[in-house]
């Protein structure tokens, strides 16, 4: 039976009940297993309140990828206006837990192009924020960013980042001591020693 307005007033948790739901079953069993009635289920409501919200599936898909890149920005602009910058975006990058979800969004996007166009745009705007905000922390630490573009630096400290991440996922980890000794020790000669954060174990 359609779900009608009524029943969003009695239920006013159901679309973050929805969205939670969604991206559980993608980090679970994979995006193919995203369905309106699964997700209902999930989450505990009536199916037609799947549609209610927000009618076809790609628009739940993209409210989910909205919400999560919504979060990725957040957790960037703290960091880069942290009182260490640096360390705090050498911790952000090294933080795998939302990688298993972005590889669903990817994987979706290849069979979805509104999908796959929200992640492009996504990203344009968050390395551009990223590359704004490093230069002016680089050129506040005097470094010379002719010689060190913070785009550079980004990509390079991003790539370690993820693929450390990936070989880690199955078990290898030859090199990546040294490399992130290498990484933290140049961060140090601009920060000192990492300081504790709030929200922050240090390991």
């Amino acid at each position: 039976m359609a779900s009608t307005a009524s029943d969003a007033v009695e239920e006013p948790d159901a679309r973050m009940a929805l969205l939670d739901a969604t991206e559980r079953l993608m980090l679970r069993e994979g995006y193919a297993a995203v369905t309106s009635r699964r997700v209902a289920a999930e989450a505990g409501v009536n199916p037609g309140l799947v549609y209610y919200y927000f009618g076809p599936m790609d628009e739940l898909f993209l409210e989910v990828f909205r919400r999560s890149a919504a979060r990725s920005l957040d957790r960037q602009a703290q960091a880069l206006a942290s009182e260490q910058p640096l360390w705090a975006l050498w911790d952000l990058i090294r933080d795998q837990t939302k990688t298993a979800l972005n590889l669903e969004f990817l994987a979706l996007g290849n069979h979805r192009k509104v999908v796959m166009a929200a992640m492009k745009e996504f990203s344009v705007r968050f390395r551009r924020l990223q590359f704004e905000g490093l230069s002016t922390i680089l050129t506040n630490y005097g470094v010379d960013t002719t010689q060190w573009p913070a785009e550079a630096v980004m990509l390079l400290m991003d790539a370690a980042a993820r693929f450390m991440g990936e070989e880690r996922s199955y078990g290898l980890n030859l090199g990546h001591s040294q490399t992130v000794s290498v990484v933290e020790r140049l961060i140090g000669q601009l920060e000192g020693k990492r300081r504790p954060r709030k929200g922050r174990k240090v390991k």
